[in-house]
């Protein structure tokens, strides 16, 4: 038998060719304290039922990275889907609806009789961790696109025959688990027999399977949901299944019948009627300061400037002040652990001198407020200076908008807090959904790429420290909003399409951020392309595609 050199975590051995990442991790399975999930092969994903070659190089991915965590939740889900269909004949329930995240938990619901209570909740999960125990194979099979569309038909899902109506590809990739077959987007774990640790609960007339937030998947959290979320994402959920348009598929037939400017026009005058039922509470309230927080590429520069129309509306007179310019000077400027400028703590801002300014401010006296000057440093005083009347409101938009500390002086009631997020609430299709994360990544690149000269893959290579700052200083201080809105589109993703495309194919094959822009390009290709030009001037799209009449 012909045998075969390869790098294994940097070590190099020889096996027989036609080997697979399932045989290597067997045999390297007691180097790792967590189940070997899949590899990286010449820095591209792969699954474990890949067919390693002569100089290739592998690193196996346990679930303690991101990867890995995609994989197991894609394992869960499966299974899941395998119980419920399972236990509960089509009489009982003709479809199950993966939708959104909450805290460490992925809602989901059944449109049948199936009723959402611990008993039912206790039968699907035993049912799943049989699955475990017998340690099922998720086989794969390649099949013609069109073939799926007519398999998928057959058994009644709809949506996920819509998606495959509209795919380039002429080949697609499916996985059995026992006599159930579904597809999925991005990799699959080996077997079941890994995917041991997980809860399911029921939650709002449906469930949660609730997985590990940590680095350990038998470290199991708390459930602890941020209900105003929830209720954001459910409201927003409710406008997609009313136009229809709740995946991607759907999206994509009406996009191919001609009426995707229609659609487009109905959820940007959604967005506007959401804005300017903020702004009528803002104004009966009589709040004096509005504090706008909300995590990167969220879109919170547009939807202020649209919020202060509306206040004009009213009759009211708003003033922006950005926390920016009350930056420490850069020499106290707090260092973190890399030795770098952290920018995002609250003890790099001056919050003593903001609520001086604040006070002063609303007690009718005439005030300078500082400007940070970025090259030097250094706060400085051009601007003339400040008085507001009765009218006037002050609004705050920065990261730590949602923290009391950052507005101490100020009374509650005088305070109205916004939080603002792309809370995708499109799916691929029932099983597969879209992460809120990725959509804003997108968002973001394409943003750097155009404003910034930056490349995607500079800015896949920050995503990771600009969501560890969103985790310790916005998330935590959601729930004590006043309101919440949701600056996704359902047909963004579309419109970003061709500026996303051709910066990701610019990411070089062997660097770490390789794998996310080849993610970020297959998931992109689900979509047909429209014309960014028919977007409205005013949309928060506009702050990143550009050509918008609010920001330069």
């Amino acid at each position: 038998m012909d045998r075969i050199s390869v790098n294994i975590q940097g070590e190099t051995i020889e096996c027989p060719s036609r080997t697979t990442l399932y045989e290597l991790a067997q045999k390297n399975q007691d180097r790792f304290s967590q189940p070997i999930l899949a590899a990286y092969c010449d820095g591209v994903l792969q699954e474990l039922y890949h067919e390693v070659y002569e100089g290739e190089k592998i690193e196996f991915l346990t679930f303690d990275c991101k990867d890995g965590k995609s994989i197991y939740f894609r394992g869960i889900s499966m299974m899941l889907l395998k119980a419920v269909y399972s236990l509960y004949t089509k009489e009982k329930v003709a479809q199950v609806t993966i939708h959104y995240s909450i805290d460490s938990g992925y809602y989901f619901r059944t449109n049948g009789e199936v009723e959402s209570n611990p008993e039912t909740a206790k039968e699907i999960e035993e049912k799943m961790q049989d699955y475990v125990k017998r340690n099922l194979i998720f086989e794969k099979k390649v099949i013609a696109t069109r073939d799926a569309q007519k398999m998928f038909e057959e058994l009644g899902m709809d949506k996920k025959a819509l998606l495959c109506r509209y795919r380039r590809n002429s080949r697609m990739t499916l996985y059995k688990l026992g006599h159930f077959v579904d597809y999925y987007y991005g990799a699959m774990p080996y077997s079941t027999g890994v995917l041991k640790h997980f809860s399911i609960q029921p939650f709002e007339k449906g469930f949660v399977f609730i997985l590990s937030n940590n680095s350990d998947p038998s470290m199991m959290p708390d459930f602890k949901p941020s209900m105003k979320l929830f209720h954001t994402m459910r409201q927003n959920r409710d406008w997609s299944e009313t136009l229809h348009v709740s995946t991607v598929g759907e999206l994509n037939r009406e996009i191919v019948s001609g009426n995707f400017r229609e659609l487009m026009l109905t959820q940007e005058a959604l967005h506007e009627k959401r804005i300017g039922d903020i702004a009528e509470e803002i104004a009966t309230r009589g709040s004096r300061v509005v504090t706008i927080a909300g995590p990167s590429s969220s879109g919170k520069t547009t939807f202020s400037y649209r919020l202060s129309t509306q206040l004009r509306t009213l009759g009211l007179n708003p003033h922006p002040i950005s926390l920016d310019n009350y930056f420490v000077n850069r020499e106290h400027t707090p260092k973190g652990p890399d030795g770098k400028y952290n920018y995002e703590c609250m003890e790099a801002l001056d919050i003593s001198l903001l609520n001086e300014n604040l006070q002063d401010l609303l007690t009718g006296k005439e005030v300078m407020l500082p400007t940070y000057n970025f090259i030097s440093g250094c706060r400085e005083y051009n601007d003339p200076p400040m008085k507001i009347g009765g009218d006037d409101i002050l609004v705050i938009e920065g990261i730590h908008g949602l923290n009391d500390k950052l507005t101490y002086s100020i009374p509650p009631l005088d305070k109205y807090k916004i939080y603002i997020s792309a809370l995708t609430t499109l799916n691929l299709d029932n099983h597969n959904r879209i992460s809120t994360t990725q959509a804003r990544l997108i968002r973001r690149i394409i943003r750097d790429s155009r404003t910034r000269g930056s490349s995607a893959q500079k800015t896949i290579s920050m995503w990771e420290s600009v969501r560890k700052g969103e985790n310790e200083n916005i998330f935590p201080y959601q729930e004590k909003a006043d309101a919440m809105f949701n600056s996704a589109l359902i047909y963004e993703l579309a419109a970003m399409k061709l500026y996303a495309d051709p910066v990701l194919f610019q990411v070089p094959q062997g660097c770490p951020e390789y794998t996310e822009a080849q993610r970020l390009l297959k998931f992109l290709d689900y979509f047909l392309p429209v014309d960014p030009h028919d977007v409205p001037l005013n949309s928060i799209l506009r702050e990143f595609i550009g050509g918008g009449i609010l920001l330069n």
